[in-house]
């Protein structure tokens, strides 16, 4: 089943929710509308009200409500839906005075008090009725029941034909919002149309594309940025694996190219045993650098996985960096180079993995170091961080170099390592590890020498 788009699921949300909000907002007005009503209807009467305590007590006696009522006429006069009751409830003389249209008997049964009561209620042909009563007293002092009612046959009639109209006008109102909404939606969704277009565009082949992120809403501004951001780190790993590929394919033609010819020339004709011998050997050295080149990179692939994780554990980096240094002090006595070691201090690290940064650290130092000199390896504990550094007197390295300096197969001199037997992945191994240490690998040199590499740990 085809799920419906998301401008058409925007669309109807918006309208369903414009259409509540109209009906609410229809409700209320039509609520507000009675109880304003309501209340002007029972200050009118309360207003009234007034003016018959007033006359009432100024200008009538109880033998005047049949004879001399012109004051209380004059309230009502004028107004055929407003009804006056005045009942003398003891005096020599009671009367009834009744003005305006005539009103049920079920009328003089509203409880009346001191003090000014509304009554609501409806006659036998359903109009609605609203009563204020009130007990007043005349000039002589004769109590009096007054009762004024108004027929809200105006006001109801006022309230059905706005609910009428609303009515009316709210299907069309509803078509209004939903055609508005359909058109927002499109409208704002616009910029992800074009989003679609870019992704459709990029490709391995192809990662340049980029979206525009200026004048678009705050949501799609941030989006437009993320992808961008994206796209970069995947053009830079598409261009790095490119060119890895190819240092790769380099790096291992060459070793393979050598044991080719050195194999063909070999059995172009009959040989002694001492150039099958020499043959051998010298096949020997290329495979064992061929195996080199592969078991760091096997090595590579496995500590630059996202999920790799090693348990660290409190190290002694003066007692590990010691067996270190003992391993290649007979590589440093061929030279006539002196390893000196100094300095002490603990970090959270795998050993073997510590071990081998060191070594590779150690071994490319001697290898570039002049014949005679000195090599020294520090351990430096500061408030924040553990350092272990190794460095070598000789030719420097060009501040040019020095950024790409652990990047796989990268070379400062060409062939240059390729000649003393490296592999091009020291430092780039050497890298990998302290990311996965949490930590980082610098370099200091300038191109007078000498050249310091520090392996920087988190404090514990």
């Amino acid at each position: 089943m085809k799920t419906a788009s998301l401008s058409l699921r925007l669309g109807l949300s918006v309208t369903l929710m414009g259409a509540l909000l109209v009906l609410l907002l229809a409700c209320l007005a039509v609520l507000a509308l009675d109880h304003e009503l309501d209340s002007r209807a029972r200050k009118d009467l309360a207003r009234k009200m007034l003016q018959v305590e007033h006359n009432l007590r100024v200008d009538l006696r109880s033998e005047d409500l049949g004879s001399r009522a012109h004051p209380l006429l004059d309230l009502v006069m004028g107004h055929d839906n407003l009804s006056l009751s005045v009942l003398a409830l003891e005096g020599r003389h009671p009367h009834l005075l009744s003005l305006g249209p005539a009103l049920e008997s079920s009328v003089g049964a509203l409880a009346t008090g001191a003090r000014l009561t509304f009554h609501v209620w409806r006659d036998t042909r359903g109009n609605q009725m609203l009563t204020a009563t009130r007990q007043m007293r005349l000039r002589d002092e004769t109590p009096v029941r007054v009762m004024m009612t108004l027929d809200r046959a105006d006001d109801n009639a006022l309230l059905q034909a706005y609910l009428h109209s609303t009515l009316i006008a709210l299907p069309l109102l509803l078509i209004l919002i939903g055609i508005c909404a359909w058109k927002l939606v499109q409208r704002s969704l616009k910029p992800l149309r074009h989003f679609r277009r870019v992704a459709g565009q990029v490709s391995a082949q192809d990662l340049s594309h980029r979206l525009p992120d200026r004048g678009l809403p705050q949501e799609l501004g941030e989006l437009a940025r993320a992808i961008n951001v994206m796209l970069d780190r995947l053009d830079l790993g598409v261009q790095q694996l490119s060119q890895f590929s190819d240092d790769l394919a380099h790096e291992l033609r060459t070793p393979l190219s050598n044991l080719m010819g050195k194999a063909q020339v070999t059995l172009s004709r009959e040989r002694d045993n001492a150039n099958y011998r020499e043959v051998l050997e010298d096949s020997i050295e290329e495979l064992t650098r061929l195996n080199r080149i592969i078991n760091d990179m096997l090595f590579l692939a496995q500590v630059s996985q996202p999920q790799a994780q090693v348990a660290l554990k409190p190290l002694a980096l003066a007692d590990e960096a010691a067996q270190v240094v003992e391993l290649f002090a007979i590589s440093a006595e061929l030279k006539d180079i002196e390893l000196h070691l100094q300095g002490w201090g603990t970090a959270l690290g795998d050993r073997l993995m510590f071990q081998r940064a060191l070594s590779n650290l150690l071994s490319n130092a001697i290898r570039h170091a002049p014949v005679g000199t000195r090599i020294d390896l520090g351990i430096e504990r500061h408030a924040s961080d553990v350092r272990v550094w190794v460095e070598n007197e000789g030719v420097g390295i060009g501040a040019e170099h020095q950024p790409q300096l652990f990047e796989r197969f990268y070379r400062v001199g060409a062939g240059r390592s390729r000649l003393e037997g490296g592999t091009g992945l020291g430092l780039a191994i050497v890298k990998s590890i302290m990311q996965l240490h949490g930590g980082r690998v610098e370099v200091m040199s300038s191109p007078a020498g000498p050249t310091r590499f520090t392996l920087v740990f988190r404090a514990e």
